[in-house]
């Protein structure tokens, strides 16, 4: 086990992987990207025996499958899985920071570079003296990218439930709130719990979830300095003899419990409506045809009343002919002028008495 300090001032134990662990990883990741690169290298050489490709080709196409299979596979692996290739996943293993942090792309890079050189052209004699030297078995690379090798798969932890004559269950870690015991029960339901903020109420539940991956010396402190700060916000005072993590389970299940009272309280579940009532049996009656009602006559027919006769018509009056028509009226006789002069002759419409011929 490795103490790591991390950026929170939190002391986390985490269990370092030794060098035969990482050896067998290793060898599992080295048999992968060997069968890559004998597949890429065969495909490259029946291509070229095929005349589909020319001898410069078949070179760069050599040299870049080399890189890609020494280089890319586990930079890409353990960045893209935060510290895995498929030997560390295989047996359990990843690479973090010297902080306890996720591995960066960069030291991802600076481990694979490393590894061709100390693992490849130096057969891995570099790593197991560096791994056997240092405290968390760091090879080259480790050392040069500030990383190393960690357990991933944690020991089994005791089994959940309630220990005899304990104020608390056996496991915390689980990332919630575990219930109450019975021995606090009765506290618990009297707990005033207005004073109690929610920064240190998170807090609280943030180190029960990590109760396991804390320091024993500095878990226990840190335990009893949130008790000591919940103590001073809550009442009543726990009963004697109640251990700090016990405490702060009691307190954190009833908050937690009366919360979803009052959710449950301010919206309650609508009543299940009343089932529909059921239509009655519908019994099948023998079809009996019935038939048709007899047409009603319609009524006679008024006659109607006789047509009154047009008077005759008058017959118009004759037309006066042209032989009986009134004689045109004589013209009055000239009366002399004032001045004189004969009064001009009467026009006679007759053709005599104009200077035009008649039309023939």
């Amino acid at each position: 086990m490795e103490e790591i300090v991390t950026g929170e001032a939190v002391i986390l134990d985490l269990p370092v992987a030794r060098f035969p662990t990482r050896m067998l990883a290793r060898i599992i990741d080295m048999a992968v990207q060997v069968a890559v690169l004998l597949v890429i290298v065969f495909i490259a050489l029946f291509a070229n025996a095929t005349n589909a490709l020319d001898s410069a080709t078949l070179a760069a196409i050599i040299v870049t499958s080399l890189v890609v299979t020494l280089v890319g596979y586990p930079v890409a692996l353990e960045t893209l899985s935060r510290g895995r290739t498929l030997g560390k996943l295989a047996l359990g293993l990843r690479v973090v920071a010297d902080d306890g942090g996720p591995e960066r792309f960069r030291q991802a890079l600076v481990r694979a570079l490393a590894g061709v050189v100390e693992c490849w052209f130096l057969v891995g004699v570099p790593a197991l003296i560096t791994s056997m030297l240092s405290a968390r078995g760091k090879r080259l690379g480790d050392v040069f990218a500030g990383t190393f090798v960690v357990r991933a798969r944690a020991p089994r932890r005791p089994a959940v439930g309630y220990q005899a004559g304990a104020y608390g269950p056996a496991d915390y870690g689980a990332g919630v709130v575990m219930p109450v015991v019975p021995a606090l029960q009765p506290w618990a339901a009297t707990l005033d719990l207005s004073g109690l903020p929610d920064p240190l109420a998170a807090s609280a539940a943030s180190y029960l979830s990590r109760y396991w991956q804390l320091e024993a010396r500095a878990r226990d402190q840190l335990g009893w300095q949130l008790a000591s700060d919940i103590a001073t916000r809550v009442s009543p005072p726990p009963p004697p003899g109640v251990p700090p993590v016990a405490y702060l389970n009691a307190v954190l299940a009833q908050r937690r419990d009366r919360e979803l009272a009052r959710l449950r309280a301010s919206n309650p579940a609508p009543p299940a409506p009343y089932p529909a009532a059921m239509p009655p049996p519908v019994t099948a009656q023998p079809y009996v045809a019935t038939p048709p009602p007899a047409a009603t006559p319609l009524p006679a027919a008024t006659p109607l009343p006789a047509a009154t006769p047009l008077p005759a018509a008058t017959p118009p009056a004759a037309a006066t002919s042209p032989a009986t028509a009134p004689p045109l009226a004589t013209p009055p006789a000239t009366a002399p002028r004032a001045d004189g002069e004969s009064p001009p002759a009467p026009w006679d419409p007759s053709p005599a008495s104009s200077g035009f011929t008649p039309p023939a």
